[in-house]
């Protein structure tokens, strides 16, 4: 038996990279999938590998900074695969400038995908796991919440609201057996780094952070899967509001 059959499973952002890998690995792990993107063809790829691979899966559009559309994306969930026990708030965007270039549109912008969408998905997800009893909220935030990073400002200011407000909805909602953890991934081999190896002086900018990294090397999207996998079974069912950096050992503080 697979650790999560019966689990109805959301994962944002799920079109490509790290919200793939997630999707993937839960449905490997047996959960039932809803994968959600603002990319509808990129939904259909990932889904088209949850079914080759054997798994049930579910392809969902929305905007999740859109409150409206993020209930919908829940409702369809819930009539097609059940009523959602677990949810992976993986989407996300980023931009790398200094803060005194930022547009106040870039500001918005922002906010509205990385710190309003889980805010918005968390909350539409809380009356299923309040009706099963029990739930598993895991919310990807960033190593550039725990230690900053230049280019990032009001990135980082959102990851780290992310943080923030696990941790305090992990206090609300324990009495509910739901947790509430947070992954805060370091240098992840996705399309953003890419953006970062295209641009102006890119090769030795990623060779620099991949020195900076102890176990030499980025980390993939499979290793981030991994760290949701355990939080979001029977094993990590007496872990909550905990913040678990995946990053080769690049910050080691706490």
């Amino acid at each position: 038996m697979q650790r999560l059959d019966g689990k109805t499973a959301l994962v944002t952002g799920a079109g490509s990279g790290i919200g793939q890998a997630i999707a993937q690995r839960l449905a490997a792990d047996g959960a039932r999938v809803a994968i959600l993107d603002i990319d509808m063809d990129a939904t259909r790829v990932t889904e088209q590998r949850v079914h080759d691979a054997g798994g049930a899966a579910l392809s969902i559009a929305a905007d999740i900074g859109d409150f409206g559309a993020v209930q919908a994306a829940v409702q369809a969930t819930r009539d097609r695969l059940g009523p959602v026990a677990i949810l992976v708030n993986n989407a996300g965007w980023d931009r790398i400038q200094p803060f005194a270039d930022n547009p106040p549109e870039l500001w918005d912008r922002l906010i509205h995908i990385n710190l309003k969408g889980p805010i918005h998905c968390c909350r539409a997800v809380l009356d299923d796991m309040r009706g099963l009893g029990s739930g598993r909220i895991i919310s990807i935030s960033s190593d550039a919440a725990r230690v900053g990073s230049t280019g990032e400002a009001v990135y980082a200011a959102c990851k780290g609201g992310i943080i923030s407000f696990s941790k305090t909805l992990a206090r609300e909602v324990a009495r509910n057996q739901i947790t509430v953890n947070v992954v805060c991934p370091g240098p992840t081999d996705t399309r953003l780094l890419d953006e970062v190896r295209s641009g102006p002086d890119g090769a030795r900018i990623i060779d620099a952070m991949t020195r900076g990294i102890p176990l030499r090397r980025l980390g993939q999207p499979d290793d981030v899967a991994g760290a949701v996998s355990y939080f979001a079974s029977p094993d990590a069912c007496f872990v909550t509001g905990q913040v678990l950096s995946v990053s080769g050992g690049l910050t080691m503080a706490g």
